[in-house]
């Protein structure tokens, strides 16, 4: 296969405008979905991840609400503002941003949020039906992660996968999404040995281990489809992912620069979840 580099702007860009068309059919109904994200303090990451969320939302229709608390907000004050949007109507889905201020527990807080309006796809019930292939919010970069690689036209089913990261939010989940696919998934992580052959058979490579520049084209089979995840600051102020993308992009097939692939999907299967939440809390 030749190389191709994924082109996440034409993605992102075909998926808001399917999403904005049924968005505005609600609304002429007199419906219009509704997100709620929630910031306590100032990480300047989060602050920026929160107003491409917001904009994201105002550009496809979604109506939402972004609530800033200071970083000193008790966590029962937190917990309250979650219960308060657990029962508005008027919105579809929550999402608290992450990481939280330390005296915060980030559990108990997800576990606070309803099931039916957790849009980032974290609660266990929802972490729990995905595992046993139940219908589920999905958690947003793992969908993202597939909804790209099915956009580069490969079939994923009958595929060699290779995770490397065991996170929660991203390895291990979309290793459950590539098994729903019927790919043939290994993950790998620190402790995993002979990495660079096990990567070498993969069809499907998707790296999320938050190391810059980690695989090399040595890690990656000729033709292989390469998903980069990670997002890291050099020394010298530049965003590198996880894969070292010039090496390794004359040697794989269909591959995710960084930044502008998951990164703004993520945010694209946000919306896509809260109008999923939208339409089931409609019903």
């Amino acid at each position: 296969m030749a190389n191709q580099v994924i082109n996440g702007k034409q993605i992102v860009s075909d998926i808001r405008g399917q999403l904005k068309e049924e968005i505005d059919a609600l609304a002429a109904e007199g419906f219009r979905p509704g997100l709620a994200v929630v910031l306590v303090g100032e990480d300047p990451a989060s602050a920026v991840y929160v107003r491409n969320k917001a904009k994201a939302c105002e550009q496809v229709g979604i109506y939402s609400e972004v609530h800033r608390l200071p970083a000193e907000t008790s966590q029962a004050e937190l917990l309250e503002l979650v219960d308060k949007l657990n029962r508005d109507a008027n919105i579809h889905g929550i999402l608290v941003q992450l990481p939280l201020p330390k005296h915060i527990s980030e559990d108990a807080v997800i576990d606070a949020i309803a099931v039916e309006k957790d849009v980032d796809g974290f609660h266990p019930i929802n972490v729990g039906n995905l595992s046993i292939g139940k219908p589920s919010l999905l958690p947003c970069t793992p969908a993202g992660i597939i909804e790209i690689i099915k956009r580069t036209g490969v079939t994923i089913a009958g595929k060699r996968a290779v995770v490397i990261g065991r996170s929660n939010i991203v390895g291990k989940p979309v290793s459950m999404l590539l098994l729903r696919e019927h790919a043939t998934v290994t993950i790998c992580h620190s402790r995993t040995a002979n990495m660079k052959e096990l990567c070498r058979e993969a069809d499907i490579l998707v790296v999320a281990i938050g190391k810059p520049k980690f695989v090399t084209k040595e890690f990656v089979k000729p033709g292989a489809v390469v998903i980069d995840v990670g997002i890291n600051r050099l020394e010298d102020g530049s965003l590198a992912g996880d894969v070292d993308f010039d090496d390794v992009v004359d040697t794989a097939g269909p591959i995710t620069p960084v930044p502008g692939v998951v990164g703004p999907m993520t945010i694209t299967m946000l919306l896509a979840n809260t109008v999923q939440a939208a339409k089931a809390l409609r019903k």
